[in-house]
C-alpha cells in the first residue's frame, strides 16, 4: 500500500514539473519571440535610416584647363567628409556618373541629346541613424557645409522626418509589447510556481515542526527552482531559434548578423526564467513556513 502510495506521489510530482517546466518554456518563448523582433527592428530602422542621403556639392562651374587640380581638391574634400562625425558612408560621385544616372532616370539612351558636363560632382552622403532625428539632422548638414569644397548640401528633409517620426513609432510598440510580455512572463511562471510550492505544503510544515531551519527547508526548493527554470529556458531557446531559422530561411535573410545580440538574448532569457522561477519559489515557501497550521487547509 505504502509503495503504491509512493508512486502515486513520484508520477504527480513529475507531473507538476512537466506542467512548471512547460509553462515556462512557452512563456520564455514568446518572451524571447519579443527580443528578436525588437533587436531586428532596430537594426533595420537604423539600416533604413542609413538609406536616407544627403547630397553636397562641388562648384560646378571651374575652367576646363584646371580640371587636374580640381579633382584633387574633390579627392580632399572627399577624405575630410568621411571622417566627419555624423557620417556613416560617403560615395564620390563625379560628372560623368552623375550624368549617366540622369540619362538612366530619364530613359535617354544617346549622347547626341544630353550633355555630358551638365552635372556638377557631388557627395553621397548616408547619415549615421541618430543623425537622422529632425533634432541633429540640420546640424549634420552644416558640418558637412563647412567643409572647404563643398558650396551647397541638399537633402529632402520631409521624406527624413516622416521616416524618422514612422520607425520611432513602431519601435516604441514594438517595446511596449516587449515589456508586456515581460510582465506576463513574470506573473504566469510564478503563478505555475505557486501551485506547485502549494501542493508541499503540508511537507513544509512538517519539516518545519519537527525542527528543521528556514534555510534548510529552502535550499532544496531553489536548487529545484534553478533546474527547472534552467530546463524550461532551454527548450524555450531552442522551439524559438528552430522557428526564427526555418522563418529566415523561408525569406531568404537572416536579418541581424551580429552574433553578439544573439548571445545577450539568450543569456537574457535564460537568467529571467532562473530569477522568476527563484524568487517565485522564495516567495511562495516562505509565505507557508509563516503560516499556522491550521492556515494550510484554507490557504
Amino acid at each position: 500500500m505504502a509503495k503504491s502510495v509512493d508512486e502515486f506521489n513520484k508520477k504527480r510530482l513529475r507531473s507538476s514539473n512537466i506542467t512548471v517546466v512547460v509553462s515556462i518554456a512557452l512563456v520564455l518563448f514568446l518572451l524571447g519571440l519579443m527580443g528578436l523582433i525588437l533587436i531586428n527592428a532596430q537594426k533595420y530602422s537604423d539600416y533604413i535610416k542609413e538609406q536616407l542621403v544627403v547630397n553636397a556639392y562641388f562648384d560646378e562651374n571651374y575652367d576646363a584647363k584646371d580640371s587636374v587640380k580640381i579633382a584633387k581638391l574633390e579627392e580632399e574634400t572627399f577624405k575630410k567628409v568621411q571622417t566627419l562625425a555624423p557620417v556613416k558612408k560617403a560615395t564620390y560621385i563625379s560628372r560623368s556618373m552623375a550624368a549617366r544616372e540622369a540619362k538612366k532616370s530619364m530613359g535617354i539612351d544617346s549622347d547626341a541629346l544630353f550633355e555630358e558636363n551638365i552635372f556638377p560632382s557631388s557627395i553621397e552622403v548616408a547619415l549615421k541613424p541618430e543623425y537622422v532625428d529632425p533634432a541633429k539632422i540640420d546640424e549634420a548638414i552644416k558640418v558637412i557645409k563647412s567643409v572647404p569644397g563643398i558650396i551647397d548640401v541638399k537633402n529632402d528633409s520631409t521624406l527624413m522626418v516622416d521616416v524618422y517620426n514612422n520607425l520611432s513609432r513602431i519601435l516604441k510598440w514594438i517595446l511596449g509589447f516587449s515589456i508586456l510580455f515581460l510582465v506576463l512572463a513574470v506573473v504566469l511562471i510564478n503563478n505555475s510556481i505557486r501551485l506547485k510550492i502549494f501542493s508541499k505544503r503540508f511537507i513544509i510544515k512538517t519539516m518545519q515542526l519537527v525542527g528543521a531551519k528556514r534555510r534548510f527547508i529552502l535550499k532544496p526548493f531553489i536548487i529545484e527552482a534553478v533546474i527547472l527554470g534552467a530546463i524550461g529556458a532551454l527548450i524555450g531557446l531552442l522551439a524559438l531559434f528552430g522557428v526564427w531559422y526555418y522563418f529566415t530561411n523561408q525569406i531568404g535573410s537572416a536579418f541581424v548578423q551580429d552574433n553578439q545580440q544573439y548571445v545577450w538574448l539568450v543569456l537574457l532569457v535564460i537568467g529571467v526564467g532562473i530569477f522568476i522561477t527563484v524568487l517565485s519559489t522564495i516567495i511562495a515557501t516562505w509565505r507557508f513556513l509563516r503560516s499556522n497550521v491550521d492556515d494550510l487547509y484554507y490557504s
